[in-house]
């Protein structure tokens, strides 16, 4: 997806809890807000494993979106000609923190 698109939804969670989030990414009526939210519930599956995190103490310290490569494809059209079809990607990094002030 578009960068720009991404930054859309990136801009409505940063700073927010994780909670208040998921219900935001739910609600949302954007494309983008569907891989957002596999990237954050990913993110608090992997500070509750790997750190014995509680989810619900959890919240947004950063998150941003930075361009990727393009993929470049073309479409055939009439008499032998093609016109460059150009796919976007990029680039989506979430940090989460723990809101207790036992933890760091």
């Amino acid at each position: 997806m578009s960068v720009f698109k991404a930054r859309r939804v990136i801009d409505q969670i940063r700073g927010r809890s994780y909670e208040e989030t998921l219900m935001i990414l739910e609600l949302i009526p954007y494309r983008a807000s569907y891989p957002i939210l596999k990237t954050v519930s990913s993110a608090a599956a992997n500070a509750r494993h790997n750190m014995g995190l509680n989810e619900t103490d959890l919240f947004i310290s950063k998150a941003e979106v930075n361009g990727g490569t393009i993929r470049k494809r073309l479409r055939l059209r009439a008499r032998g000609r093609s016109y460059p079809i150009k796919r976007p990607t990029c680039h989506i990094t979430i940090v989460l923190k723990n809101q207790s002030k036992e933890f760091g």
